[in-house]
C-alpha cells in the first residue's frame, strides 16, 4: 500500500487528512516565502522550485523587494524537498521551513529569518484545493501553508540591512509537473485588521479537452480559515497585466477581490522549465500593489477593507523556447 500511496503522490494527489505541503516527489515542487513590515513599507519574496528531471535535481531560486526593484536569481543543484513536512533545501543557498528562512545569494543579498507561526493551515480533510487535492495529474497545484506568522531577524538587500521585527510572514506551495500556460496569484495582509488576510490562485487548464480556469481563494479571519474552491464555490476572474478582478459565490458566502498595481512595476521571476533544465522570466509578480477585499455572508458584510503592498501576479505563457543564457543553465 505504501508503494501505491507513494506513486499517487507523485501525481500530485493528496488523500484526505494528509499533509499537502510534503514534497509529492513530483516534477517540480515550489517553495514561496512573502514577508511584508506594513510600518517600514517594505516587502521581500522568496521562492525556491526544486526540479526532478532525468539530470538529477536543481532549483530555479530567487529573491527580490520592494521598493528598488531588487532581484536577485540562479539556479543551485543539489536541491531537495523534505518528505516527512513542508521544508526544502538547495545547495548552500537556501534551507526553509514554517520556522525559518536562510538565504545566501551574496554578502549584499541575504535572509536570516526566524518564524513564530501564529495561523497556520488548519486541520482539515482536504488542503488549500478543497476536492481538486484528490484528483491525480493536475498541471498545478496549490496550498497555503502558513497565514501567518511574527518574524525576528535580519536580511540585506543589495547592501540595505534591514531588521525584520514588526513584519509578518506568508508562506506556501504549488507542485505537478510544470506551471500552468497562465495563471494568476496573489496573497495580502497589510489590512487595517492585522487578523485578516487572504490568498487566491487561478489558471488555464486543460481537462478532458476543454480549457478550464478555475480558481480558488482562501480568506483568514484571527484563526478562522474560510476556503472557498470549485466545485463548491464558483468564480470568475478577469485578469490582465494592471488589474485582478475575482468573483467567487458559495452556498453561504460572496467575495470580490479587485487589485491592481497602483502604478508599481512588476518583477519579471524565473519560471522552471523542468525537462530543459532551464528558466523561463514568464511570471510578472507586482510585490506593493493594491487589494480591495469584500465578503459577505447573506446580508452581513463581513469584510470590506483595503491592502496596500499586495502581492499579485500573472503568469505568461511560455515563449518558443531557445538556447538559455549562461546563468540561467545549472550547474
Amino acid at each position: 500500500m505504501s508503494g501505491l500511496l507513494a506513486a499517487y503522490r507523485r501525481t500530485g494527489a493528496d488523500l484526505p487528512f494528509t499533509d499537502p505541503a510534503r514534497n509529492h516527489g513530483a516534477a517540480m515542487e515550489g517553495y514561496y516565502w512573502r514577508l511584508v513590515h506594513p510600518e517600514a513599507g517594505w516587502v521581500i519574496i522568496w521562492l525556491c522550485g526544486v526540479c526532478q528531471g532525468y539530470g538529477g535535481s536543481w532549483a530555479t531560486v530567487a529573491l527580490a523587494a520592494h521598493p528598488g526593484g531588487f532581484l536577485r536569481h540562479r539556479t543551485v543543484a543539489p536541491a531537495a524537498g523534505d518528505f516527512e513536512r513542508f521544508g526544502a533545501r538547495a545547495g548552500d543557498v537556501f534551507r526553509g521551513s514554517v520556522h525559518e528562512l536562510r538565504v545566501r545569494m551574496g554578502d549584499d543579498a541575504w535572509v536570516d529569518a526566524r518564524l513564530r507561526p501564529r495561523v497556520t493551515w488548519p486541520r482539515r480533510a482536504l488542503g488549500g484545493l478543497g476536492p481538486g487535492q484528490l484528483v491525480p495529474g493536475l498541471a498545478q497545484y496549490w496550498h497555503p501553508v502558513l497565514l501567518a506568522a511574527e518574524i525576528e531577524g535580519e536580511a540585506c538587500i543589495g547592501g540595505r540591512r534591514l531588521r525584520l521585527e514588526g513584519a509578518r510572514a506568508y508562506v506556501e506551495k504549488n507542485w505537478g509537473p510544470g506551471f500552468a500556460g497562465r495563471w494568476w496569484w496573489g496573497e495580502a495582509d497589510a489590512f487595517p485588521d492585522p487578523e485578516v488576510g487572504v490568498a487566491f490562485a487561478g489558471g488555464r487548464l486543460p481537462m478532458l479537452g476543454v480549457s478550464a480556469a478555475p480558481t480558488a481563494v482562501v480568506v483568514r479571519l484571527g484563526e478562522r480559515v474560510l476556503r472557498l474552491v470549485p466545485p463548491l464555490a464558483r468564480a470568475q476572474a478577469r485578469v490582465d497585466a494592471q488589474r485582478w478582478h475575482v468573483r467567487v459565490r458559495s452556498p453561504r458566502y460572496r467575495l470580490e477581490l479587485e487589485g491592481e498595481t497602483s502604478g508599481e512595476t512588476a518583477h519579471r521571476l524565473p519560471v522552471p522549465d523542468v525537462f530543459e533544465r532551464r528558466v523561463e522570466m514568464r511570471s510578472q509578480q507586482v510585490l506593493a500593489g493594491r487589494l480591495r477585499l469584500r465578503v459577505d455572508r447573506g446580508r452581513q458584510m463581513l469584510i470590506d477593507a483595503v491592502s496596500p503592498l499586495a502581492g499579485l501576479e500573472l503568469g505568461e505563457p511560455s515563449r518558443e523556447r531557445g538556447s538559455p543564457p549562461p546563468e540561467a543553465r545549472p550547474p
